[in-house]
């Protein structure tokens, strides 16, 4: 089975993670970016015999070896990008493959540009990393979000010097074109810049959509790009701590490669076994759990259409994440500060995403559709109890 059909409102796989745990047991979570399906079952096999070999030392090279490979080959049969298992380097997670290419890329307290809203770590890097932060506003262009060349153009000319692109967009939804894409190089290429692209979420686009990573554009972007990827949120394995960096320029893999293990070193050996099992062999499960989530995203609209019509929501094209937009209930505070407080559901808040997530909160929708029901019943039930619009 690969979604949760279960009749209560906490799934018995979500009991040991951190979603439904932070909060009291009378709070629906929809927080924090897990789903509540599980793994696939290779996944949960291979980590399992890796238990009962006691594979608990550090990772050998003949796993790293392995993981490098099916990585590669995933990438290549999921999104038609040719790679080299050289060109995959392992690390602990996708926040510290983005430390490790800023120290490693860009310029001693050179500005970084950073779309946003964004995934907060994004900016708490940037900030400990000792480097100006320059925020570019995502655009709606026809209703939809998207990163406008001319105001990337303006954070170049500014003295950016690196673009955190996140693709798959957290928390906005949108999977960028590859006519955005080639935009966005031409922009970066025109000031000598760099590009960390953030594509974690890659496994995770709908119908009607295409990832298309940003590096295999051209040779020029695949030059001035360092990509993150991990197994971790399509196969739902984000405390197994397993990335990779794939680096795609000659020069770059050469600064990689003379890394210290200091630097690189802390991903985990069950985490290789895990993402190694995914790439190789999770994608049957991988399909169905996205059938689920695209019907998820509908219910949500659905319902919000019936119960909350105010409610500004646009179908995500990819991630399990919905952006929702509550300012026009006016409430009295942040709304997910409002909602876990009234309603006793549990939202990510929109302000930690940055100045202009304020009015709106992050919702994920990775969960049964008896569990998105009554979250959202329990926030439009609140409107009985509230004098607000």
């Amino acid at each position: 089975m690969t979604a949760v059909d279960s009749a209560g409102p906490v799934p018995p796989v979500t009991t040991g993670g951190l979603k439904w745990t932070r909060h009291p047991p009378d709070v629906l979570a929809a927080w924090v970016a897990e789903m509540d399906y599980g793994t696939a079952p290779p996944v949960r096999d291979a980590v399992e015999e890796a238990v009962r070999r006691g594979g608990f030392g550090y990772p050998d090279d003949r796993s790293r070896r392995d993981l490098t490979t099916a990585c590669a080959e995933w990438l290549g049969r999921t999104h038609g990008w040719p790679l080299d298992p050289g060109q995959v380097f392992p690390l602990p997670d996708v926040v510290h493959g983005v430390r490790v290419a800023l120290e490693a890329h860009s310029p001693p307290g050179s500005p970084v540009i950073l779309p946003v809203p964004a995934y907060p770590p994004l900016a708490d890097v940037v900030r400990g990393s000792r480097r100006p932060l320059i925020e570019v506003p995502m655009s709606a262009r026809d209703g939809r979000p998207t990163l406008d060349p001319a105001a990337l153009d303006r954070a170049f000319a500014a003295g950016g010097r690196t673009l955190l692109l996140c693709n798959p967009y957290n928390p906005l939804g949108t999977v960028a074109t590859a006519r955005e894409l080639h935009d966005i190089a031409a922009v970066v290429d025109r000031y000598g810049g760099r590009v960390v692209a953030d594509e974690i979420h890659s496994p995770l686009v709908y119908p009607g959509h295409r990832h298309v990573p940003y590096a295999s554009l051209s040779d020029t972007a695949a030059h001035h790009t360092v990509t993150l990827v991990s197994a971790s949120k399509g196969w739902n394995i984000p405390g197994l701590m397993c990335a990779q960096a794939i680096v795609t320029s000659e020069r770059d893999r050469a600064v990689w490669a003379a890394l210290p293990v200091a630097v690189t070193g802390g991903v985990s050996p069950l985490g290789i076994v895990a993402g190694t099992a995914a790439y190789r062999h999770g994608d049957e499960w991988l399909a169905g759990v996205l059938r689920t989530l695209d019907a998820n995203r509908r219910l949500l609209a659905d319902l919000l259409g019936e119960l909350l019509p105010t409610v500004r929501y646009r179908l995500p094209e990819g991630t399990y994440l919905a952006w929702l937009d509550f300012r026009q209930l006016q409430l009295p505070v942040e709304p997910a500060e409002f909602w876990l407080r009234e309603a006793r559901v549990a939202l990510s808040a929109g302000r930690l995403f940055g100045a202009s997530g304020a009015g709106h909160a992050r919702l994920n929708f990775a969960t049964s559709p008896y569990v998105l029901d009554r979250l959202v019943r329990a926030m439009a039930d609140t409107r009985g109890r509230r004098a607000w619009n």
